[in-house]
């Protein structure tokens, strides 16, 4: 059997709920965060982490996606609860006519054969009556109706509105326990040397490469892709920060948004969603304007740009680069036009 949506939506909150829950709470154990033997174990564990922060980060933007769209089906809620009031108010004149009236069948039958004339009067008088008598019914059950519409309505609303605040209430106690995530993250990135640091960064999101001038690439400047393109390249350098989405700082399914925004192309939030959008293309296929997704699931996202490169907004403590598309975790690659 079916279940009924708002308990369908109440699970899928519940869900959601957990599933954020467990993983904002593991970024850095207290395993994880006690002191290192080796150079080597303190890089391997702040690399496992960047990756996990981009996957926890990937949740919440889904999160933040279920959230905006239960706050859409709230506000259509309270809307057809108006209408449907409005709709049952419309009925009022009509049925206070009809008991500032009085009227009885039995009563009015009776006063009609006492007053009529005729036989031929009585039968219109008769007929008369029974008119006013299904009209009567008439509005009665479209006014019961309207009442039932409009109860239901206001119900929906209200269960709408209640699934919204508890989404965004959770949404918000699980980005506030991100963002210490991301400190905590932070603080251990500060604490390896310079060049443990460039280490961890390019096993975790390649090597920075020299960015090329867009007339390099000798690419159509009209082309969507080649909008998207040059923007995406006119932002390396800017700072990767979680959950931005420019113009200044970017996360990777905020800089591929933003690039293909520009271009008239608007894209989901999340990466993973991203990659559900176009049509799947393999490695050897790929042309300048694809994107280009990393790890199962997915949590990250580049711009290819040709010549075997792309432009990404890589991790915490690393700006927005240009690097080889062939590095770890690589999965999967759309074109969107």
């Amino acid at each position: 059997m079916a279940l009924p949506r708002t308990t369908r939506r109440a699970r899928a909150l519940l869900t959601l709920t957990a599933a954020l829950t467990l993983a904002v709470g593991g970024v850095l154990s207290p395993s994880a965060t006690a002191a290192p033997g080796t150079a080597a174990q303190a890089e391997k564990r702040v690399e496992q982490a960047a990756q996990k922060l981009t996957a926890i980060g990937e949740q919440i933007h889904v999160a933040e996606d279920t959230v905006r769209k239960q706050g859409v089906r709230a506000r259509l809620a309270a809307k057809a609860a108006a209408q449907a009031q409005v709709a049952l108010a419309a009925f009022e004149p009509q049925l206070r006519a009809i008991a500032h009236s009085g009227y009885t069948g039995k009563q009015t039958r009776v006063a009609a054969f006492l007053t009529s004339d005729s036989a031929a009067d009585l039968v219109q008088q008769m007929t008369t009556l029974d008119m006013i008598a299904d009209h009567t019914e008439t509005v009665l059950a479209r006014a019961a109706a309207a009442q039932h519409k409009a109860d239901k309505a206001r119900a929906a609303a209200e269960a709408a509105k209640a699934t919204a605040a508890a989404g965004l209430a959770e949404l918000t106690k699980q980005k506030v326990q991100m963002q210490a995530k991301v400190d905590q993250y932070k603080a251990a990135f500060a604490r390896l040397t310079a060049s443990e640091r460039a280490t961890v960064t390019t096993r975790v999101a390649g090597r920075a490469l020299a960015r090329p001038s867009f007339a390099s690439l000798g690419l159509d400047p009209k082309a969507v892709t080649s909008i998207a393109i040059r923007t995406a390249l006119s932002k390396v350098g800017s700072p990767y920060v979680y959950g931005a989405t420019g113009p200044n700082a970017f996360d990777c399914s905020g800089l591929t948004g933003f690039a293909y925004a520009a271009a008239g192309i608007h894209l989901p939030r999340s990466s993973g969603e991203q990659a559900g959008v176009g049509t799947p293309v393999s490695r050897s296929q790929l042309k300048p304007g694809d994107l280009v997704f990393f790890y199962s699931p997915i949590s990250h996202v580049g711009l290819y740009i040709g010549n075997g490169m792309m432009v990404h907004a890589r991790t915490e403590g690393s700006p927005v680069a240009v690097t080889s598309v062939d590095q770890a975790g690589y999965s999967m690659a759309v074109r969107l036009v």
